[in-house]
């Protein structure tokens, strides 16, 4: 299993930067998980629109799930249009991305396959686990298995025991840590800090962590530093082209 960073910035994608957007792939099957803010154009620097087998969003943030649209332009506009893309999505999440074109115009791009967050879905090679977490939006955290191993993603999360339960065992947590250490009050039950992303990676005996949706101007150092107070693996941040090959 390979896992490619397209971007990482949480809210808005800072300058030269791009907001949540991850390429999985195994046995040639690539799925996009998460397409936000400016992620198809470094999406593209890799695969073409139509080489993406599928796609999964946790949430119907913006910042997840906007540049869906400029990918299924791209398919619906090709002079060989591909089959459509299979996305998979919480009921409703993705009702205004998909209201942005005109009605119909990228009805023959892809196929929208809900589900509630709980359920356990066979993606391609990957297995996958979602469970819902913490967020001000029905937010669906994934575990990806296949070929042995496994991947999992908070998508958006304040700081909850399922965290802990999503990613136990698993060879990597990509993990929500908006803020270095302090959470302001009004965003605790729904968005998380490195230090709290540590802790929860120790917890869960994950040997390998990786730190995503920094908000832009956060010191990334600082954040390397809080998340290793509690766990004593490795740590890294999701930083645009990073590539961890997970076999």
């Amino acid at each position: 299993m390979l896992l490619t960073i397209l971007g990482g910035c949480g809210a808005w994608p800072g300058a030269g930067q791009a907001c949540s957007g991850y390429l999985v792939e195994h046995d040639g099957f690539r799925l996009l998980v998460d397409p936000g803010y400016a992620t198809v154009p470094r999406l593209l620097e890799r695969v073409t629109a139509d080489r993406v087998d599928a796609v999964f969003v946790t949430h119907g943030h913006p910042d997840h799930c906007a540049d869906l649209n400029p990918l299924l332009r791209a398919r619906a506009w090709s002079d060989d249009p591909p089959a459509p893309l299979p996305v998979y999505a919480p009921p409703g999440a993705l009702d205004a991305v998909l209201a942005l074109d005109r009605p119909g115009m990228l009805t023959d791009a892809h196929v929208l396959r809900e589900f509630t967050a709980g359920d356990r879905l066979d993606i391609g090679p990957f297995r996958a686990r979602t469970r819902l977490l913490p967020h001000s939006v029905p937010n669906a955290g994934v575990r990806l298995t296949a070929g042995g191993r496994t991947l999992a993603y908070t998508g958006d999360s304040g700081p909850s025991p399922e965290v802990v339960e999503l990613a136990r065992g698993a060879d990597l947590l990509l993990a929500e840590a908006t803020y270095v250490d302090r959470v302001p009050e009004s965003s605790r039950r729904s968005l998380s800090s490195a230090l709290q992303a540590g802790r929860q990676a120790r917890e869960a005996d994950v040997p390998h962590l990786l730190l995503t949706h920094l908000q832009p101007g956060t010191d990334a150092t600082a954040a390397l530093a809080a998340a290793g107070t509690e766990h004593d693996g490795e740590i890294g941040i999701a930083a645009p082209g990073l590539a961890v090959d997970l076999s």
